[in-house]
Formats: structure tokens, C-alpha cells, sequence
């Protein structure tokens, strides 16, 4: 069995106007729930044996306030790639970079974060399904598995979704407040 996390960067910040999009870094509420994802996933045993995440800002960010709470070895590896990729480049990326490792991170953007979890998933609750189908949110994050040894076999329809987090669920079972910010 093959697990994929799907990690939506957290809020970023649109203060700085003049800001290219790739730079723009996260805000208060972004920075409160990246690493309120990271306690989560340690909670329930979430390690990821390798990630490829985004060379933009805001998921490097996301990333770094992940890194403190996730154990064991990983590898990690930045794309540029990532952030302009859609659905199709992301199910690539994945079959390329993804290799025989068991459980696989990618953080990423909308809307090819959405695209590629409902491409994927052809079993499981269908309520996770409805809720990514609505809204795949800031720092949400949808687990879903494989029957495959090597990532080159992907193929949409063929995951179980097995979860699906968002920042404002994990705050009320537990976890500090989320700084609210109108963006």
C-alpha cells in the first residue's frame, strides 16, 4: 500500500501589492495553521517518507512549519515546478519523483491541488469526497491511499480516500485558535 498526502499551502498574504505572487509569503492565520497541521499529522502517526513541495514562499513556509512536528527520516525535495503545475503535471510529478517510496507529500497549489485529489480518488467516504469537491481550503490536507509499489503506476480513479483535514476542524477537536484575518 501506497499513502499520498495532498497539503494545500496555508493562507498567504496579499498586503504587499506589488509583491510577485510566488513571493507573496504567508500571513498570521497561514503561520498559526501550518504547524497545526504538523501536530495533527503527528498525532495520528501522518509521516510522510518524502515530500516534494513547491519553490514558492508561502509552501516553503507551510513546509518549514510542518518540518518540527513530523519524526523519521524524510526527503525532501523543492520544484519549481509545482507551482505552475495543474492536474495533469501534478499526476507527472508524482509518477516521476514519487518512486517506490510508501508514503508521498506533495505541497502545492489550487486549483491543481483540488483537480488532482478528485482525479485520484475512485473509493472511500463520500461526504470527503463532497467537502474537497466544495472547497480544498488553505492548509487542508487529504490523505488518500494506493494498492502500488512504484508511483509510476498511478492512475486517476484508482485511491481511497481515508481523510480529509481542514485548519478549522483541527482548531475545534483541540488545537490552539487560528488567528482570523480578512484577507
Amino acid at each position: 500500500m501506497a499513502r499520498l498526502f495532498l497539503l494545500r499551502h496555508a493562507k498567504s498574504s496579499w498586503d504587499d501589492a506589488t509583491s510577485p505572487d510566488f513571493d507573496r509569503p504567508l500571513n498570521i492565520r497561514g503561520r498559526s495553521a501550518a504547524p497545526m497541521m504538523g501536530r495533527h499529522m503527528a498525532d495520528h502517526a501522518l509521516f510522510p517518507e518524502r515530500v516534494l513541495c513547491s519553490t514558492a514562499r508561502r509552501t516553503r513556509e507551510t513546509l518549514a512549519g510542518l518540518l518540527p512536528h513530523l519524526s523519521g527520516d524524510m526527503e525532501i525535495q523543492l520544484m519549481r515546478s509545482i507551482y505552475t503545475a495543474s492536474e495533469a503535471g501534478y499526476l507527472d510529478i508524482l509518477r516521476r519523483h514519487g518512486g517506490g517510496t510508501r508514503s508521498l507529500m506533495l505541497i502545492g497549489h489550487n486549483p491543481g491541488m483540488q483537480d488532482t485529489a478528485l482525479s485520484l480518488i475512485g473509493s472511500g467516504n463520500p461526504a470527503f469526497v463532497d467537502e474537497i469537491r466544495d472547497k480544498f481550503p488553505t492548509a487542508g490536507l487529504a490523505v488518500i491511499d494506493f494498492d502500488l509499489a512504484d508511483w509510476a503506476k498511478l492512475a486517476p480513479g484508482s485511491g481511497r480516500i481515508v481523510a480529509f483535514f481542514r485548519p478549522r476542524e483541527i482548531e475545534v477537536v483541540g488545537g490552539p485558535a487560528l488567528v482570523e484575518v480578512d484577507d
